[in-house]
């Protein structure tokens, strides 16, 4: 497990090139964080050069990385180099695993800077990218040598992605800690203390990825609310009007797998209500049309959960507690995609 260091970045980036040394520093970010975060990190910085891609999910693609490897190539970048990653989820994953391939491999570190990358994306050595539509679909473990997370980022957020990444807290909690679940849905969104909250989520998933680096067993509970809600998130992804933020997606995918599990006995009505009661609170309810639910249902059969025909799902088993590799029907789906769309 790479070191995950929650401190103020002069800190924490400071004493971690004191500590480790390399002959060239390439940085990438994107036209967000270049304006709003890397100011935050160049004075930090010796001498380095960089890479600015273009933000948004639609952007995280093979051409994305050509550019990417062509900036290390054009850079002399050698195995003695190092790639910091200064943004959120797509910078992380894409960074990450241009820099785990580049040469077979250089050191590179993650810079969160959205709420969603810094309790989730971040941490764990997922890295990939998207192809052809479908959601991480080409991608490798590789453990960043260091994450580190600056709580300063999130005020270069609009509201909109903050509350993105606050689906991936919520959905830490449902299924490992029903103590802070009851905490959690008891204030507004608003009013979260989100310092805190950050640091509860990567313990929780240090501990789950510590367990099961390379996701054969429990690693997969971590996946909760995302078999729909990555098959929504990826169906309306090229659909500028209807397009979902992940979180946005994921809260949607945790009502209807909270909806399964009900229906499979695992939790109670009363469980789901509270659910559902607090995520429509905090996102509203996304607009999914019925005549989508077929091409929704198709694009689960590409989930990396799978086997064989089946499609697996983690889903909760009582709040704070979660089951993996339950294998569930198209019928089933739909009917959780109905439910949540009233």
């Amino acid at each position: 497990m790479s070191v995950v260091v929650i401190a103020p970045i002069e800190e924490s980036l400071s004493q971690f090139l004191a500590e480790n040394k390399y002959a060239k520093i390439h940085v990438i970010v994107d036209e967000h964080t270049k304006r709003h975060c890397y100011p935050l990190v160049k004075p930090l910085l010796p001498k380095h050069t960089l890479t600015q891609i273009k933000s948004g999910e639609e952007e995280k693609n093979l051409l994305t990385c050509e550019k990417i490897w062509q900036g290390m190539t054009d850079a002399e970048l050698d195995r003695h180099s190092l790639v910091i990653n200064v943004g959120g989820g797509v910078i992380g994953d894409m960074g990450g695993f241009c820099a785990a391939t580049y040469k077979r491999g250089i050191d590179f570190i993650q810079i969160p800077t959205t709420l969603l990358a810094q309790v989730d994306a971040s941490v764990g050595g997922k890295l990939g990218i998207d192809f052809h539509g479908f959601k991480n679909h080409i991608g490798v473990f590789r453990i960043p040598n260091a994450v580190l997370i600056d709580a300063v980022f999130l005020k270069t957020l609009p509201f909109v992605e903050l509350r993105s990444g606050f689906a991936e807290i919520v959905k830490h909690c449902l299924i490992a800690d029903a103590q802070q679940w009851n905490a959690i849905k008891r204030v507004d969104f608003e009013a979260q203390n989100f310092t805190n909250l950050i640091a509860h989520s990567v313990e929780i998933k240090k501990q789950v990825v510590a367990q099961d680096p390379t996701e054969k067993g429990l690693r997969k509970i971590l996946n909760f609310g995302h078999t729909l809600g990555h098959a929504i998130e990826t169906f309306y992804l090229g659909k500028p009007k209807l397009h979902l933020l992940h979180g946005e997606a994921i809260a949607a995918g945790m009502i209807c797998e909270a909806f399964i599990s009900l229906k499979r006995g695992l939790i109670t009505e009363a469980e789901l209500a509270e659910i559902e009661e607090f995520i429509f609170a905090v996102y509203g309810k996304a607009s999914i049309a019925l005549d989508d639910l077929d091409a929704i249902i198709a694009l689960t059969a590409q989930d990396k959960k799978n086997k064989g025909k089946e499609i697996r799902f983690s889903l909760l088993e009582g709040i704070g507690k979660c089951g993996y590799d339950i294998p569930v029907n198209a019928k089933e789906m739909r009917e959780a995609l109905l439910y949540y769309i009233g």
